[in-house]
């Protein structure tokens, strides 16, 4: 058992329940004495009814509550994230400076163009850099998050293909693919397609040539894909697509892996999304807001979303009348908070810096692979780009899953990596290191990771009992999934 095997004698304490502390009467403020009409009295129609066991409790003791629970947050700033598929890269707090100038924070969305220049410029400025990086032609800010950038991408596709008279029924989304692109196909009114990845995990050109016929609107790609493999095929494969007349979508939720280094847009991709907290550094997480910038070639910019930012006579307008636009999709100008942000990202890094950021993205990814791979199965032996899949394979034998080593995990301090994703693999682990962590960093945790391998072969039972420095145990994740508790009830005597 290693120096960091603690057993179940050493389960923390859960500390008490609100709802179990204070006493009777004690307070944290004063209310006003009461008085007669027209005095200080508290209004009767802004006082509720005494709720039974409600807890009493000082200003310390609240105090002490929040801050104790604001500890139980994960964050960036606290500790390594490595989930796979996310890109949990920190966010400098110089976007968060530049963000909240007064001149952005506190602009009116409903100021007219001739008031709002600066920020004009700024969008203006943001879609061309997004177009330079990703290698394509124009790009539209509106989408909310990468989701609605995928739906507002195969909306500019069908209004692209109707105009062709042919809007087709089908999209082809491979077992490699973003976990949205279905449902976003689906909520365009497609039918879905589904074909399978290689024993390498890659698309091959040639299974995509079984199934593309003139009733393929699109491919969706999504490159590198889930396995964090670079689908080298990608030329081949968008050739196979536009002889039929199909075109290309890109899931370019990975651009994090290409940034600075390769151009969507020169693989033959037509349409592609952004996730700007994935690969530009905008806040990750918490329901938004978020962006999800949509690029497409020149033959398709008529089709994008209005208002479109354009430049005349050294001036910003914003513009509505294109007749085969696909409409608005989002109010005003998008998320402009974190478009600023990415902004910020982008002017500081420069062009060197953005491919330094690829590449040691890939460096770190690879190297943990490096670091695991005797410990645990790859899922692929291909090299990976900014992120690893392994399996539980090795830990199955001795009756270890991967939900146990993730538990494991939580007591060396690391969060868990993502797991059972990819669902084309078994007991998946998919590990993401980007390209904000140290050497030392990715040393602690592939040691944290070897130490859980050899603690599955010789105690195996103590894997399979984490976490055990938690404030809870192991929870009965269906059951609080079914039939969740979703307000306190007091004890009944």
């Amino acid at each position: 058992m290693s120096e960091h095997s603690p057993g179940t004698d050493l389960r923390r304490s859960a500390p008490p329940l609100i709802f179990e502390s204070g006493s009777p009467g004690r307070s944290g403020f004063f209310w006003p004495e009461e008085k007669g009409e027209g005095g200080e009295k508290i209004p009767s129609e802004l006082l509720r009814d005494d709720i039974p066991g409600f807890p009493e409790l000082g200003e310390l003791e609240v105090l002490r509550h929040f801050t104790r629970l604001s500890h139980l947050n994960y964050a960036i700033e606290s500790q390594f994230y490595p989930l796979g598929s996310c890109t949990m890269k920190y966010n400098p707090k110089v976007n968060e400076v530049v963000a909240r100038l007064p001149g952005f924070s506190s602009l009116h969305p409903l100021a007219p163009p001739e008031l709002i220049q600066g920020a004009l410029e700024l969008l203006y400025e943001l879609e061309e850099m997004l177009a330079e990086i990703s290698g394509m032609a124009h790009v539209t800010l509106q989408p909310a998050a990468g989701a609605q950038g995928e739906l507002t991408g195969l909306m500019v596709i069908r209004a692209c293909l109707r105009e062709r008279s042919n809007p087709r029924r089908k999209i082809i989304v491979p077992d490699t693919a973003h976990g949205t692109n279905p449902a976003s196909s689906t909520l365009c009114g497609y039918e879905v397609v589904q074909i399978s990845s290689s024993n390498r995990g890659m698309v091959e050109a040639a299974k995509v040539a079984e199934v593309m016929d003139e009733e393929v609107a699109a491919l969706m790609l999504t490159n590198p894909n889930t396995l964090g493999i670079f689908e080298k095929n990608i030329q081949e494969i968008a050739e196979v697509v536009h002889k039929k007349g199909g075109l290309v979508y890109l899931d370019g939720a990975n651009l994090n892996a290409l940034m600075g280094i390769a151009k969507p847009g020169d693989m033959g991709v037509d349409v592609l999304h952004i996730n700007l907290h994935k690969t530009f550094s905008t806040p990750h997480g918490g329901g938004g807001p978020g962006a999800g910038p949509v690029g497409v070639k020149s033959f398709l910019r008529d089709f994008l979303p209005v208002p479109r930012i354009l430049k005349k006579d050294g001036s910003f307008v914003l513009r509505e009348d294109f007749a085969k636009s696909v409409g608005r999709v989002r109010s005003f100008f998008g998320n402009f908070g974190i478009l600023v942000r990415a902004y910020a990202y982008i002017i500081s890094l420069g062009s060197d810096g953005l491919e330094e950021a690829s590449r040691m993205a890939l460096l770190n990814a690879n190297y943990l692979r490096k670091k695991l791979e005797g410990a645990y199965q790859l899922a692929y032996p291909e090299p990976c780009m900014h992120e690893c899949v392994f399996t539980d394979r090795l830990q199955q034998r001795h009756g270890v899953a991967t939900l146990d080593i993730a538990k494991r995990l939580l007591d060396y301090g690391f969060h868990p990596p993502t797991i059972y994703f990819p669902l084309v693999v078994s007991g998946a682990l998919m590990i993401e290191p980007t390209e904000t962590e140290n050497r030392e960093i990715l040393d602690a945790f592939a040691d944290a990771m070897n130490s859980i391998a050899r603690e599955a072969k010789e105690h195996p039972d103590l894997v399979k009992g984490a976490p055990y420095t938690t404030p809870v145990g192991r929870l009965d994740e269906a059951r609080a999934a079914r039939k969740p508790v979703l307000r306190w009830e007091p004890a009944k005597e």
